[in-house]
């Protein structure tokens, strides 16, 4: 094979280092391991980087991806860890950053008439890693109804709710959690949880179960928190929660991170 010149590997001379230097949005085809199946098809955006030590002019980008074609395309929190591993070996780097960020999907019935639909979710994979250690964050976004009690308390007829975004993370202390159970977590601290197919009955049932179960974006996060606490396995977490409001100009928002005794 031909000699060629590597501009990759000519020394720098401005004297800075790099804190991440990679490749961003590649999308990437996965099986995803799931309870109910044990794998399902999707598709990733997957960002990877390295550090890069002020005295190499560039990184191997080529790398990453032979990296991650290496690992195959079943992936579950175990798998993944090994990325950047192999990346801070393959790249000589001192730390590695990788995120998969993709759909998730979960078949719901419909909570009356038992009619099935596909719920999606956005699932993300984010570890950080060094030669000496390793940090994985699962991040899940759940879509939510919130109905106000402010306005159930005030109002003779009815109360504004709304669609709201929990965006929930956390680190686990021992065993991973099935992401479908971090989904369950929230969904069970809302007003309502969302279906994708809803008959008469079943918006009947939804509509009164948001009415009896009221909640503030601060009630929200509390929920979810409190539930973190008493989940075993979770050693810390972050969960935001955002109201797209019905009544008003502006999102309501609130957060909680803390490190958990679970």
């Amino acid at each position: 094979m031909e000699n060629l010149t590597d501009i990759q590997n000519q020394t720098d001379s401005r004297n800075l280092a790099i804190d991440r230097v990679g490749v961003k949005n590649l999308r990437y085809p996965l099986r995803i391991r799931d309870k109910a199946n044990s794998e399902q098809g999707t598709v990733a955006t997957i960002s990877m980087a390295v550090d890069l030590p002020k005295e190499y002019k560039g990184t191997h980008m080529s790398r990453f991806v032979e990296a991650l074609n290496s690992h195959g395309p079943v992936l579950d929190v175990h798998s993944i860890s090994g990325l950047p591993a192999e990346l801070l070996t393959r790249l000589d780097a001192q730390r590695a950053h990788v995120e998969f960020r993709f759909p998730f999907f979960l078949e719901k019935p419909a909570p009356v008439t038992g009619k099935k639909g596909m719920m999606d979710y956005e699932v993300i994979f984010d570890v950080d890693a060094s030669r000496e250690e390793q940090d994985l964050v699962v991040t899940v976004l759940v879509p939510v109804t919130t109905l106000c009690p402010c306005s159930k308390a005030i109002s003779a007829r009815g109360a504004h709710n709304q669609r709201g975004i929990v965006t929930y993370a956390v680190k686990f202390s021992g065993e991973p959690i099935w992401i479908e159970d971090l989904i369950r977590l929230v969904e069970r601290c809302a007003s309502c949880e969302l279906y994708s197919i809803l008959k008469r009955p079943d918006e009947k049932h939804v509509t009164e179960v948001a009415y009896d179960n009221p909640v503030f974006v601060e009630d929200l996060v509390r929920n979810v928190a409190a539930a973190s606490d008493a989940q075993a396995g979770i050693a810390w977490y972050k969960v935001e929660a955002e109201n797209f409001e019905s009544i008003h100009n502006h999102n309501a928002y609130a957060v909680i991170e803390k490190e958990s005794g679970g």
